[in-house]
């Protein structure tokens, strides 16, 4: 990347006080871009808002529609880049979710992109951008995975539909494999270490995709005013790979 290609711009993270969301604005920072931060836990967040000296913070769910109306309505001036990885996947056989659990799985995430897109469209410069987070790992259709191969399978049609809406806007989905973050470590427990290995040992790249990697992805997005409408897979041949 050459120079600053960040410098000045404002760029909002919705879930950015941990993990992939935090490594991004780490990234931004770097670029001497205005970063802010949202995410659910306020101690959290102010942690997170410290150490990259954030602009603004705002604690509260994507999930709550007013919420996101209210944030958007509230920040000062234009929005350059949107980047939204809040939210947590739902995994497990289907039939052992009531109705509420398998609706909550099938449209949470896109119910929250959609809410970001919808309010801060009007905030956002037109050689902006939004980029989501999606996986790759739900395109195996398995009981274990349940209802998550649905999910991973809208968000890249629903992700080129939004480009088109609200270009010249741009707007990408990032589809990851296992990433090394606390949401890797709440979900396998015990079996993080052994995942970590058996990753080490079969991917092609021959390490583990780290919070880092998709964050230099991320930051990618932003700056190439070219691509838009996409789906970019980041999971270090996971999904060749996987037994």
């Amino acid at each position: 990347m050459q120079g600053k290609q960040l410098a000045g711009q404002t760029i909002v993270f919705i879930g950015g006080s941990a993990g992939i969301g935090l490594a991004t604005a780490r990234l931004a920072r770097i670029e001497n871009a205005n970063v802010i931060l949202t995410g659910r836990d306020p101690k959290r967040l102010n942690d997170a808002a410290r150490d990259v000296h954030a602009w603004r913070t705002a604690a509260f769910d994507v999930h709550d529609d007013d919420a996101v109306r209210e944030f958007f309505q509230g920040i000062p001036g234009a929005i350059n880049h949107i980047m939204v990885t809040a939210g947590n996947p739902r995994y497990g056989p289907m039939l052992q979710m009531d109705s509420g659990q398998l609706r909550e799985t099938l449209s949470g995430h896109i119910m929250a992109y959609h809410s970001v897109a919808r309010h801060a469209a009007s905030k956002i410069e037109p050689k902006g951008s939004l980029v989501f987070m999606g996986g790759t790992g739900g395109r195996r259709v398995t009981k274990e995975l349940g209802i998550i191969a649905a999910v991973t399978a809208a968000l890249p049609p629903f992700t080129s539909a939004l480009a088109l809406e609200l270009a010249p806007i741009r707007v990408n989905l990032i589809a990851a494999g296992f990433v090394d973050t606390p949401l890797s470590a709440s979900l396998l427990g015990e079996r993080l270490e052994d995942r970590r290995a058996q990753l080490r040992a079969t991917l092609p790249i021959g390490r583990v995709v780290g919070a880092m990697d998709v964050a230099a992805l991320a930051i990618h997005l932003m700056t190439n005013t070219a691509l838009t409408g996409a789906t970019y897979d980041i999971d270090g041949g996971q999904q060749f790979s996987d037994p």
